[in-house]
């Protein structure tokens, strides 16, 4: 690498790392909470606004149901939390969901679990960001003017970070989470305090709005219906809870206690923060609409398009502390953090998870390399890429975006629940120790109760949401399935190809003989090399082979060969079409059919530039004939380099590059240089 790119690559994501201090990477659970759980953690930013937003479509008065809905959502979280801290001490390895699944539902539900958690950490990128900017939008017009772009960038930002690695990316989001969790406490704590022990009424900016319901007189199966649209939508909550399962192998020693323990503290806060939330909200009185401009009215009058809709968070925000005071900036701009933040929980989770799946060999081999800082860079890239491209299709609108979302992990809840079931079965019927059992008793009933619970929601989601673009994540998750199932087939029929044979075969006998042709275009440096390399070989058969196509040049070739008394005989193809490639490939293809078991070693003489544009005017010949020759069965190309001038330049220069270092790429000062290394002294 040049010192043009080596510079800035080490000032944005640091030196590198090397293998061995991949233990310094673990994390604390003080930074694992930030990293692994502000997803959940900050989805209380939206997850009641999308309550109320599906609510409001029969009016105000479904309101009331916001608190029976919300104690559904804080039951399935208990239930979700207290299932995956099973899945934590029975699978520590980092599989989490897909190892699950995997070992005990076998290889297409696991594939499938993959699929819908690949699909759902791209949409946890998307609607995280996009909501962050909504949020910051609220208070920087710039922000909500340029959506797409402040989404993209803040991306790139995240990527950029967690580039340099798990540890140093968990210490920066550690503080803005915290500040966040302790703003929204303090929020609800001072609301509580105002309304109940004060007194005070406390009025959301949207209070003295009013609603127009887009269907009226709701009742029956409708009204039902419309709450388990609700219900699913809250269940927004409870996304990002997997990723602590996932990610078990980046916690300290004992990772699964301090996984488990990570995990009840995640469920506590977010459930507390979920519940506090709507509380304030209807205490509030806050007003939210699927179609603001036209279903909000002031004074029986629509707001009209040029009304921007504040999210929840932000309007109980500025009842309980005041429009403009401290607490509430500090409130507003701890949530625009945390949510462009919690896509860090993906940014752990994603590049993790297609690891394992590049080593089980379904997705490409690279995702299973980490970078220069010890992290999947690849896979952190290639989150990037997935959710740039999200966020530009649906122009980073959150409401849009939230339809495609949790299908996916609620496919994985569901199916790795059904595997633990199957886990403790299994173990029941070796498992002889009375407390044990005990244990796998308890331990079964847990995840009994989460997958049946956990099951009926996916069906709810499914049934409320899949006209509304819950399709659209099933079909990511059809495409992420076919494709690792292509890529799996595709290693399977590589590897057995290629696996040696136990015996004697075609590949390790000896060729009857070996023909050898150096290709010539003129009597030059190169050519001569390629020659006397050739020659040392001693195949059975040497020849020169030439393609004419200028009478006059391939005249004067032939009377230079004869003149120098070239001891290899030359043989010239025509080419009435002026091919080079076609001519040779035909050629070799005729030795190969005449004498089946030879083989034909073709020597093509290339120049060595130094120069990134003199790649262009040389050698183009040579590629081609290579990319032709690798198809043709029982032929050997070999390249025979001649360095011009320009590349031993460039071999200066990378001289002075390897001397130099970049800024951070080794450590100061002093080396001891231990006893046994140093040179013996001559005192003679």
């Amino acid at each position: 690498m040049s010192k043009l790119t080596d510079v800035p690559k080490r000032i944005l994501i640091g030196r590198a790392l090397r293998s061995d201090r991949l233990g310094e990477t673990l994390l604390p659970k003080r930074i694992a909470l930030p990293v692994f759980a502000s997803d959940p953690l900050s989805s209380v930013a939206y997850a009641p606004g999308e309550v109320l937003l599906v609510l409001s479509i029969a009016g105000v008065s479904a309101y009331q149901y916001s608190p029976w809905i919300a104690l559904a959502v804080v039951v399935l979280m208990f239930t979700v939390v207290a299932s995956y801290r099973q899945n934590v001490h029975a699978y520590p390895s980092g599989g989490g969901d897909y190892e699950v699944a995997n070992t005990n539902l076998g290889p297409k539900a696991g594939l499938t679990v993959a699929s819908a958690l690949l699909v759902d950490y791209v949409l946890t990128v998307a609607v995280s960001i996009s909501s962050g900017v909504e949020n910051l939008g609220s208070a920087v017009h710039f922000v909500i003017e340029h959506k797409v772009l402040s989404a993209i960038v803040m991306i790139l930002l995240l990527t950029l970070m967690n580039l340099r690695g798990v540890k140093e990316s968990g210490k920066l989001f550690a503080i803005p989470t915290y500040v966040f969790v302790a703003a929204v406490f303090v929020m609800i704590g001072w609301g509580a305090w105002k309304g109940i022990v004060l007194g005070e009424t406390m009025s959301a900016p949207t209070a003295d709005l009013e609603i127009e319901p887009e269907q009226k007189g709701l009742a029956g199966f409708a009204m039902v219906f419309l709450l388990l649209r609700a219900f699913s939508s809250g269940c927004a909550a409870l996304t990002g809870v997997e990723a602590i399962s996932n990610g078990v192998p980046a916690f300290r020693k004992p990772k699964s206690k301090n996984a488990a323990s990570t995990l009840a503290l995640m469920g506590g806060l977010a459930v507390t923060m979920f519940c506090g939330i709507i509380g304030l909200a209807m205490a509030t009185d806050v007003r939210m609409a699927e179609n603001p401009a036209v279903d909000l009215l002031d004074n029986g009058v629509p707001v009209g398009a040029e009304y921007v809709q504040d999210p929840v968070i932000s309007q109980v925000g500025e009842a309980v502390f005041g429009d403009g005071s401290i607490l509430f900036i500090l409130l507003a701009t701890a949530t625009a953090l945390v949510l462009f933040l919690a896509a860090n929980t993906a940014y752990n989770g994603f590049p993790l998870l297609g690891s394992i799946l590049a080593q089980d060999r379904y997705l490409p081999r690279q995702l299973h390399t980490r970078g220069d800082r010890l992290a999947f860079s690849n896979g952190i890239v290639l989150l990037a890429g997935a959710a740039i491209l999200l966020v530009w299709i649906y122009d980073a609108d959150s409401t849009k975006l939230i339809q495609l979302y949790i299908v996916g992990v609620f496919v994985s809840f569901t199916l790795s629940q059904i595997g633990m079931v199957r886990h403790w079965n299994r173990h029941l019927r070796t498992e002889r120790d009375a407390a044990a059992r005990r244990r796998m008793h308890r331990s079964r009933a847990i995840n009994t109760f989460g997958a049946f619970f956990t099951g009926m929601v996916l069906v709810v989601v499914l049934a409320t949401k899949f006209t509304h673009g819950a399709w659209v994540a099933l079909l990511g998750m059809v495409i992420f399935y076919g494709t690792m199932t292509a890529i799996r087939k595709h290693y399977d029929r590589v590897s057995a190809e290629i696996a040696a044979a136990e015996g004697p075969s075609d590949d390790s006998v000896r060729p009857s003989r070996v023909h050898s042709i150096v290709l010539v275009s003129k009597v030059h440096k190169p050519t001569l090399r390629a020659l006397a390399f050739a020659k040392l070989t001693r195949s059975d058969t040497l020849e020169a082979v030439s393609i004419s196509v200028d009478t006059a040049e391939t005249k004067a070739l032939r009377e230079e060969w004869d003149r120098r008394g070239i001891n290899v005989p030359l043989k010239i193809l025509d080419s009435p079409y002026r091919e080079i490639t076609r001519p040779v490939v035909e050629y070799v293809k005729g030795l190969r059919s005449e004498n089946p078991r030879d083989a034909v070693s073709v020597y093509i003489p290339e120049y060595v530039v130094g120069r990134w544009w003199e790649h262009l005017l040389h050698n183009q010949s040579a590629l081609r004939l290579k990319g032709r020759l690798l198809f043709t069965p029982g032929v050997m190309v070999t390249s025979v380099p001649y360095q011009l001038e320009s590349s031993e330049l460039a071999k200066r220069r990378a001289k002075k590059r390897q001397d130099w270092n970049a800024p951070g790429s080794v450590r100061r000062g002093p080396v001891d240089t231990p006893r046994s290394a140093k040179a013996p002294t001559d005192k003679g």
